[in-house]
């Protein structure tokens, strides 16, 4: 008779507990026995964490394997690989940290050992210690289920849910930067000063899906929304959303060493309780809205997709990339289908003039990239009127309004490479939702083909340069009289950047040859000065381009390639003959980025005060360019101010 009563008192409890829950969880309830498939889950869940006593069976519904087979039945039973033990002895230390019961370790063991040898085998992939393999498990052993729904959830949560190539320089890191970029350039900017780059810190995030450094319980409410939204590239907002909190932090530390604050940002998410998760992941969300459609679409497959690997060139793409680029189908979707409720975008065409003149968007602002060189004043008026028409199209409500900037240039590198320079120039100001059109006006032109008179503005087939590519563009119109030459590796090409840069001060020329002819006339007698065994000028110029010309360009190549000198980087970077030297990054004429040295070194002879000996070296990895240049303190001049624009670049 007692033993009725306990019973009927606990039964009561559970009645009264069930009348406090919310109705969403009743109805959810009632849902799962009835069968139901993960549209009436999502529906009904709406991105909330889930009760304990439900979510084994509601993961197995959000992750599609409720009653699939055994996918492990064609396991040989072999455990012969060449990291065998250390896969035994990484699962043995995983059960003892659990604190299973000691008659249920062995088995534990064995079937941890089973699933990880089998997918290893089946996926062809090695295990490696550091993985995420055992974090990722974790959660799902939580779970109770039995092997067979272990290793199908495993496999599921890994193929869906971790990108690929998540190890040191791995794509999903660069594409993350990129990310960070979009929304917060400034603390983007900090970490790159710093040198700290994503896979430093959220390695562990990536290929654990925080498993590794949260908390259980954090980790079964944060995955029951995440599996919720079956959006695999919700990990990377997330990630978006713990730097982006942990900003202050970041930033105040900046006189702390680069390893303590990789080592701060790295235990940020360690700080997440159960209560945030469902504000955190409607934070994540928010930055997802905001952010371009073309993320996804452009690297789903890369990152999640089946193929065994990805090309070379779009690994290179994603690395080297400037700013996040965007499709030119999605500039163009809003104004044909109506959407709303999509990133709104503000284009800017910074093509020639005679271009844009000869087709356009109707809703582009024309801000003509050339100006920041040839005008600078001019172009800073421009970027004023830029902001102040943004402004107002956003307030009027029209389709051309959007605080999501979009430059578009030609498609051809002799003229982007104007606009990269510009482009980098709004970054370094610290200017949010900035990206480039993939591809520029061709690709534009190539989308709207068979539409282009609805779809352009003043489209004029006979000088437009896709319907005509022999038009001559006036970026390419330079003048053939006095100019100076720029080589970057032996000779850089009169199309390139640093040729081109020459024109802008070309101005200068009869002030610099008055300045050149009055030192020639000089009648004070120079010492003869015989090259020392100390000296330490870097190369003379035999076999070397000269660096600053003046006159007419020569047209012939050198025969003779410029020599490497191979050099270690860090010894060489500490001679005593080098006055300065950085990390810097070079923008090409592709918009694609690369990682240089900077380094200056300035002798001033002893006779002459107004010349100068200045070594130029650019750094490829290992190998070094050397070029030794003798220059008339007037021409050095002009070559500040070619570095400071360069810097703006790469900054």
């Amino acid at each position: 008779m007692p033993q009725t009563v306990q019973l009927l008192h606990v039964m009561s409890k559970m009645a009264q507990a069930a009348e406090q829950l919310p109705s969403w969880v009743n109805e959810l309830e009632t849902s799962l026995m009835e069968m139901c498939d993960f549209g009436t889950v999502r529906n009904i869940c709406r991105g909330r964490p889930v009760p304990a006593h439900l979510r084994p069976e509601v993961w197995q519904i959000c992750l599609n394997i409720q009653g699939r087979g055994d996918a492990m039945a064609t396991f040989d039973g072999l455990y012969d690989m060449d990291e065998q033990t250390q896969l035994r002895e990484d699962c043995t230390a995983l059960v003892d940290k659990l604190g299973n019961e000691e008659d249920d370790r062995v088995s534990i063991v064995s079937d941890l050992e089973s699933i990880f040898t089998f997918y290893s085998k089946s996926k062809n992939e090695s295990y490696i210690p550091d993985n995420g393999w055992l974090e990722v498990i974790q959660p799902l052993l939580a779970m109770k289920y039995n092997r067979i729904e272990l290793y199908n959830s495993f496999y599921t949560v890994v193929n869906r849910y971790l990108p690929k190539d998540c190890r040191k320089n791995g794509k999903p890191f660069h594409l993350f930067r990129l990310l960070l970029q979009y929304h917060d350039p400034e603390l983007c900017s900090f970490l790159d000063t710093k040198r700290i780059t994503p896979d430093a810190y959220a390695q562990q995030w990536f290929r654990s899906l925080f498993a590794g450094i949260c908390d259980l319980e954090v980790i079964q409410n944060m995955w029951d929304v995440y599996f919720q939204h079956a959006d695999p590239f919700l990990l990377f907002f997330l990630a978006l959303v713990i730097l982006v909190n942990g900003r202050e932090q970041i930033i105040t530390a900046e006189n702390d060493s680069k390893q303590s604050i990789v080592e701060l940002m790295s235990t940020f998410p360690a700080a997440l309780e159960a209560v945030d998760i469902e504000d955190f992941c409607t934070l994540a969300q928010y930055y997802a809205s905001r952010t371009p459609q073309s993320f996804r679409r452009d690297y789903q497959s890369p990152l999640f997709g089946t193929s065994l690997g990805t090309k070379e060139d779009e690994s290179i793409q994603v690395s080297q990339a400037l700013c996040l680029p965007v499709s030119v189908h999605e500039l163009l979707q809003p104004r044909q289908a109506g959407v709303t409720d999509a990133v709104a975008y503000f284009i800017v065409d910074c093509r020639p003039a005679e271009q844009y003149n000869n087709g356009h968007l109707p809703t582009a602002f024309h801000l003509d990239a050339n100006l920041m060189l040839q005008n600078p004043t001019e172009f800073n008026s421009a970027v004023v009127a830029l902001f102040s028409t943004q402004k107002q199209a956003i307030a009027a409500g029209s389709v051309a309004g959007g605080e999501h900037l979009c430059f578009m240039g030609s498609g051809r590198e002799e003229e982007d490479q104007y606009v990269h320079m510009v482009v980098a120039n709004f970054l370094q100001k610290g200017h949010q939702y900035i990206s480039v059109a993939r591809g520029g006006y061709a690709n534009l032109h190539e989308a709207l083909r068979g539409n282009l008179s609805q779809g352009l503005t003043d489209h004029n087939p006979k000088n437009c340069i896709v319907c005509n590519p022999d038009m001559v563009s006036s970026a390419s119109d330079l003048e053939n009289g006095d100019d100076f030459a720029l080589p970057s590796l032996g000779r850089v090409s009169k199309d390139s950047l640093l040729g081109k840069l020459s024109n802008v001060v070309k101005c200068k020329s009869a002030e610099m040859k008055e300045k050149l002819s009055n030192y020639i006339k000089n009648e004070q007698a120079i010492p003869e000065r015989h090259v020392s065994s100390t000296d330490r000028l870097g190369k003379r110029y035999r076999n070397m381009a000269s660096v600053f010309t003046i006159g007419d360009d020569e047209e012939e190549d050198s025969s003779d390639e410029d020599q490497k000198e191979v050099v270690n980087v860090d010894t060489w970077l500490h001679k005593a003959d080098i006055n300065y030297s950085c990390l810097c990054k070079e923008v090409q004429d592709n918009g694609y980025m690369y990682p240089r040295f900077c380094a200056l070194a300035l002798f001033t002879p002893p006779f002459q005060t107004t010349i100068s000996f200045l070594p130029c070296r650019q750094n490829r990895h290992i190998v070094v360019d050397v070029v030794a240049i003798v220059v008339d303190v007037v021409v050095a001049t002009v070559l500040v101010l070619v570095v400071v624009a360069a810097v703006v670049v790469v900054s």
